[in-house]
């Protein structure tokens, strides 16, 4: 049926005309449908907060993680590593050079610490203490008797630094060198001779004041000193500090084996 006044050949060409226009449309609502990134509006922007898939590979794995740097101790230097064992010399040792250098790092770092372990490469050796002494079973006599007393005495030594022992500084160490003498076979329940001093000064600067304390005796092994009483000789069954001082104090006197 056609209006009034309209000619039939309009009619189909408008038809014709509307007919494309949907179709037009509905391809272009079919492409919006099959295609993920058509929309309405403004072009769509990538979500940023997606976090991307890692791409694997066959030798791919979980992402290594750093360990924490391993806590390093102390320096602590070995004087003569293996010397007990040596036959002992009698060359006179000296308060200078590598080995001495390495007796005063090591027994400072123990008072400095509190760590008696420390000091262990600067006291005598058990090795050679069985040499010495003629006595029943001289390495029991060394660990229940000497080394004992020097790891009670080091512990003294540490609470004269206290509460601040970090920040005291080793000056020097005074080693009475011409007061030294050889003590020989026989003498002290000895079957073996050795170098021995009495009274060496152990001198420290701390809260800006110079200080010190004394070590009671060493005595050499193949021509080194080694600390063997440090606290005393004769003594109770705690620890002891050596004639504690400020100021440098007064090394010796000599005497004792």
């Amino acid at each position: 049926m056609t209006s009034r006044g309209q000619r039939p050949s309009s009619l189909l060409a408008s038809t014709i005309v509307g007919l494309a226009s949907v179709a037009v449309v509905a391809a272009a609502a079919l492409a919006a449908c099959g295609s993920p990134t058509a929309a309405a509006g403004p072009a769509a922007t990538p979500n940023k907060s997606a976090s991307p898939v890692p791409r694997l590979t066959p030798n791919s794995g979980p992402a290594p993680t750093q360990s924490p740097a391993p806590r390093q101790s102390p320096a602590v230097l070995q004087l003569a590593p293996g010397a007990g064992r040596l036959p002992q010399t009698a060359v006179r040792p000296r308060a200078y050079g590598p080995a001495f250098h390495a007796l005063l790092t090591d027994l400072w770092l123990a008072v400095k610490t509190g760590n008696p372990s420390y000091g262990r490469p600067a006291f005598f050796p058990v090795g050679a203490y069985k040499q010495v002494k003629a006595i029943y079973d001289p390495a029991a006599d060394w660990r229940g008797r000497l080394w004992l007393d020097f790891t009670l005495d080091v512990r003294a030594a540490h609470h004269l630094l206290l509460p601040r022992a970090g920040e005291a500084r080793l000056v020097r160490v005074i080693v009475p060198s011409a007061q030294a003498q050889w003590v020989g076979p026989g003498a002290c329940y000895n079957r073996v001779g050795y170098w021995h001093v009495s009274g060496p000064r152990v001198v420290y600067r701390l809260h800006g004041q110079i200080r010190s304390f004394g070590i009671a005796s060493l005595i050499s092994w193949r021509g080194d000193w080694y600390v063997v009483h440090f606290g005393g000789i004769v003594r109770p069954a705690a620890g002891m500090v050596d004639s504690p001082a400020a100021g440098p104090g007064i090394p010796g006197p000599p005497g004792g084996c």
